[in-house]
């Protein structure tokens, strides 16, 4: 006895017939399309597009570098003019024989000087949320009340100061790394700080001194996009501290004046001066 095939309704087998047949009737109209170029016209068309596509980056990348530098000079005026305020006021005040007080330091640069073994618990908690987590590493800080009693706490550890607009410049140049999904990386481009910061309206390097230096309303995001900065003038401290009696640690009124991002060779001359002027001293003092 033979096997009865298997029944299909009517409208499937027309269905399925149906959709093979547009299958077929769409790659015939593909290949009419793919055939309807020349090789010539293919390759003309394609370079159009890259022509076209390169035409308006570089439109894109004219206008964003007139931007950054109409911000870089809006905040030089910006620079210029509080300077020249300061020195009004307080010329202004000495004429009329009073004192002139300027406004208390928005901004901090802390150091960390010491302290590896034995640092009491609340110390290294506070030394954490600095992110100084090693000797010599230096971040700029808010001051508020908050963090200055956070600097009171491990002020054994840090050394600190107010820095200007030349130090914040030159360590943000000189020494400054980005911190990219949680690795240093170096600033070589604005585009690495756009890809960050485009969000918080900082695109260019001038916007990000700029909001550090001023203390602006993403100071802490600036700031956390930096990595800890790696000072190697510890030897320039220890060396002040011998010859002119500075202090160890707490803040230090002149301390920005010695953060400088020296080059090694430079360094060395520093210090063969200062080696040299202390034998004198030596010398002098036994005959």
């Amino acid at each position: 006895m033979k096997k009865k095939l298997p029944a299909v309704p009517e409208s499937y087998l027309k269905r399925r017939k149906r959709r093979e047949l547009e299958k077929k009737i769409s790659v015939k109209r593909a290949l009419k399309v793919r055939i309807g170029f020349t090789l010539n016209e293919f390759i003309l068309i394609f370079f159009f597009n890259v022509q076209n596509f390169l035409f308006q980056r570089k439109a894109e990348y004219l206008k964003k570098r007139k931007l950054i530098f109409a911000r870089a000079e809006k905040y030089a005026k910006e620079y210029r003019t509080k300077e020249r305020n300061e020195i009004r006021l307080a010329r202004l005040a000495r004429k009329q024989g009073n004192y002139y007080i300027p406004s208390e330091a928005k901004l901090a640069f802390v150091i960390r000087i010491r302290g590896i073994n034995k640092v009491a618990p609340k110390v290294r908690k506070v030394l954490q949320l600095f992110r100084l987590k090693q000797i010599n590493n230096g971040v700029f800080m808010k001051l508020n009340k908050a963090t200055i009693n956070m600097l009171r706490i491990c002020e054994p550890y840090i050394t600190w100061g107010y820095p200007n607009l030349k130090s914040v410049r030159e360590l943000i140049y000189k020494r400054g790394f980005a911190k990219v999904k949680h690795q240093r990386i170096p600033i070589t481009s604005n585009s690495i700080i756009e890809n960050r910061l485009k969000s918080k309206n900082i695109i260019c390097m001038e916007d990000l001194i700029h909001e550090i230096f001023t203390v602006g309303k993403n100071f802490k995001y600036a700031s956390n996009f930096l990595w800890p900065f790696k000072v190697i003038e510890s030897i320039i401290f220890q060396s002040y501290r011998q010859f002119h009696g500075m202090f160890s640690s707490g803040y230090i009124p002149s301390m920005m004046s010695k953060i400088k991002c020296v080059s090694v060779s430079s360094l060395i001359i520093f210090l063969i001066v200062r080696l040299m002027r202390c034998k004198e001293i030596i010398h002098f003092k036994l005959n």
